[in-house]
Formats: C-alpha cells, structure tokens, sequence
C-alpha cells in the first residue's frame, strides 16, 4: 500500500473511531431525548455491532500494515485493547442494562481505538526507508 493511502486510512480510521467514543459518550443522552422521535433504534445494538465490526477490520488492517513498516509496537498496544473493550461492551449484555457504563466502556474502547490509529499515523509518518530499514 502506497504511503499516501496509507496516511489516509489512518486518518480516516482516527476521525471514525474518535467520532465512535463520540457516539458512545452522548447515547445515554441521545436516547433519554430521542425515544419519541422514533430514531433511537438507529443508535441501536445492531449499529453498534456493525461499527465495532468496521471499526475492527479498518483498525487491524491499518495498525497491522503500518506495523509491518515501521516496526514499532506502540500502536497496537492501543489498538488491541481497544478493540478488546469495544468487543466486551458490544457483547456483553449485562452493559446493556446499565446505559452509563456501557458508555464508559465503549467510549474508552474508542478513544483506545483512534489514539493508536494517530500513533500509526505519527510512526509512520516517522519512518524513513534507508540501510537500517528492515522493510
């Protein structure tokens, strides 16, 4: 993959996984409004699996490549906790009977999420090909 669209990717990665935690902060409040508009099913357990799944595979994609470039394991320190929260609060269903909790969770499961697309980013963008490059 081309650095260009590698960058982008991460970028791309960073916004939605941070607009994610964004999402999961303000569901609580957004579904104490929202139930006589009908569009709190929108923001329903279906759209979050679905999210998690996308985050995922765009998350692991990116960090993984970028690894593979750069060598450096800080992003996936972020990543894979990150995505492992983000599977616990989609998945257990205990978190959904408390709403602020599962807030809790998947926001920080997010936040986790789009640091280590930001320090892909950043150690990438670090990352210059020359004798030492084992890539």
């Amino acid at each position: 993959m081309s650095p260009r669209l590698h960058a982008l990717l991460d970028r791309f990665g960073a916004t939605g996984s941070l607009l994610c935690a964004l999402h999961c902060a303000l569901l609580p409040v957004v579904i104490a409004l929202l139930p006589t508009v009908g569009v709190a099913s929108l923001l329903g357990e279906r759209f979050e699996l679905a999210f998690v799944a996308f985050a995922s595979a765009v998350g692991l994609y990116s960090v993984v490549s970028g690894y593979r470039r750069h060598r450096l394991w800080q992003a996936l320190a972020l990543m894979l906790p990150g995505l492992l929260i983000l599977w616990g609060g989609v998945l257990n269903p205990m978190l959904h009977q408390a709403p602020w909790l599962h807030a809790v969770v998947m926001t920080v499961g997010g936040t986790l999420v789009g640091l280590a697309h930001l320090a892909n980013l950043r150690l990438s963008a670090a990352h210059v090909h020359g004798p030492a490059c084992r890539r």
